[in-house]
């Protein structure tokens, strides 16, 4: 009997994050527009759009390949595991094994890699342009994010996503400055990485400036909705992993009881939707910056995130 409600709890948290993605993408769109003292689209608008999509019928080019037609689900699959793997209202889940920080980077650089295939599969400038892109932005991020993953395996003794969050969520923690830096360089990271303001606009297709539009250009009906729910889905997994790591209260142990982590996931849905209103908040008050700009951006992100890494090791010392 535990094992089958072990088993029900992970597929809980699995159709969770895929319910939950668009949601977010459209509160925060709908925050923003009010921002701006526009109506806006509803939050549901996303449901709709996806849905819209899976009605269309699929356009291919006369020269696309089978590369091109499997791609998007071979990204949507590698961001839905990653994003599941994420501690979201529970810990110690079944699968909870295997959701170690380095094996979901693994998995984001693969859907990144996919992504970027697609994009050059068609041979059209756009596509060469976003690809070529988002491997500049990939050849910082990532080194960014194995800094984080260092400071965290320091400071936790595990990359194991569980153990990281049951020692954050102690009071052996303390108040540590390497962490704080590692919060900067992970937030920096999940902006890059989402392709948001200021390093993408993801409302706008202009060719000079787009990274992650310029990819999916090609691309059409249910192919489109599978890649747009997953850009959501790895929005929604930045959010919950900065709240599995920083922000770890709340959530539910093996085996709690069920009210337990009825209240683990409302208190889940707060954090997302606070993270989803500082976001709206940040991109509305500042200004895209430049392509050549966003290697300074996230050289910044390494540089925190090296700095987090070298404190510990100094700190220690003594």
């Amino acid at each position: 009997m535990a094992l089958i409600l072990d088993f029900a709890i992970q597929g809980l948290q699995m159709v969770l994050v895929l319910l939950l993605a668009p949601l977010l993408t459209g509160f925060i769109r709908k925050v923003k527009a009010r921002l701006l003292r526009r109506r806006g689209p509803s939050v549901i608008q996303p449901y709709r759009d996806i849905l819209r999509l899976l009605r269309k019928e699929v356009v291919l080019a006369v020269n696309a390949s089978w590369l091109f037609r499997t791609m998007p689900y071979m990204v949507f699959a590698a961001t839905w595991v990653a994003a599941a793997l994420v501690p979201t209202f529970a810990k110690g889940l079944m699968f909870s094994w295997s959701a170690d920080l380095i094996a979901i980077i693994a998995l984001l650089g693969s859907a990144r890699f996919f992504l970027a295939l697609a994009g050059m599969d068609i041979g059209t400038s756009f596509g060469g342009i976003g690809s070529s892109r988002e491997m500049m932005i990939a050849s910082l991020a990532e080194p960014a994010m194995i800094m984080i993953v260092f400071t965290l395996a320091l400071v936790a003794g595990s990359t194991q996503l569980s153990t990281v969050a049951d020692f954050m969520g102690s009071p052996a923690v303390g108040l540590r400055v390497s962490l704080g830096l590692a919060l900067a360089a992970l937030i920096i990271v999940g902006i890059a990485e989402n392709a948001r303001v200021p390093v993408d606009n993801p409302a706008t297709h202009l060719e000079l400036t787009m990274v992650h539009e310029a990819m999916i250009l090609e691309y059409s009906g249910r192919h489109l909705a599978v890649i747009e729910l997953a850009a959501s889905l790895k929005l929604l997994l930045y959010v919950s992993l900065i709240a599995a790591v920083f922000l770890p209260w709340g959530l539910a142990p093996a085996g709690a009881a069920p009210m337990a982590y009825v209240v683990a996931a409302l208190s889940y849905v707060g954090k997302v939707a606070v993270a989803g209103f500082l976001l709206a908040l940040f991109e509305t008050a500042i200004a895209k910056m430049r392509v050549f700009r966003v290697p300074e951006f996230l050289g910044a992100a390494l540089m925190l995130g090296l700095l987090g890494t070298l404190l510990l090791f100094v700190t220690r010392s003594f």
